[in-house]
């Protein structure tokens, strides 16, 4: 217990480091209706609210017999995550939210244990859904890639 609230308030003081850098940012255009600090200012805040808790919390965390263990398998599949994550980035320019969205959800959701037909159909209903809801609802331009003939 004493090792988890250590590595907590280790966390947590990167974290206020981290906000601290971020606090004065100003960029010399604005692209988005918030600005390019709240993001990073949020997810900060955040991290830094479980971190709290974590700390202060009454009792350890412990592992019950429903968790998978960390074994190969699990390592494996962790590791494939962050490699088709790092595809994404990657990705994400040329082809375009929607394309890059699907083209590593699906074997994202397949990794996970999804069907074939219910991972195509949620992942490419996500990534419509999300280009939607960023770039007309919230005003934040998402790249269209190879779909940019599909715009006015």
């Amino acid at each position: 217990m004493l090792l988890q609230r250590i590595f907590a308030s280790v966390l947590l003081l990167a974290c206020v480091g981290l906000a601290l850098m971020a606090w004065p940012y100003q960029a010399a255009f604005s692209y988005e209706p918030v600005g390019p600090r709240a993001f990073p200012l949020l997810m900060l805040g955040l991290m830094g609210a479980a971190l709290l808790y974590m700390v202060f919390r009454p009792t350890p965390i412990e592992h019950t017999e429903d968790e998978p263990p960390l074994d190969r398998q699990t390592l494996t599949k962790i590791s494939i995550c962050v490699v088709l994550l790092l595809v994404f980035a990657g990705l994400f320019e040329p082809l375009g939210f929607i394309l890059s969205s699907m083209l590593i959800g699906i074997p994202m959701a397949r990794l996970y244990g999804g069907r074939w037909m219910p991972s195509v159909v949620v992942t490419t209903l996500m990534a419509i859904g999300l280009y939607l809801l960023f770039d007309r609802v919230m005003d934040v331009p998402l790249p269209l890639g190879l779909l940019d003939v599909l715009e006015n």
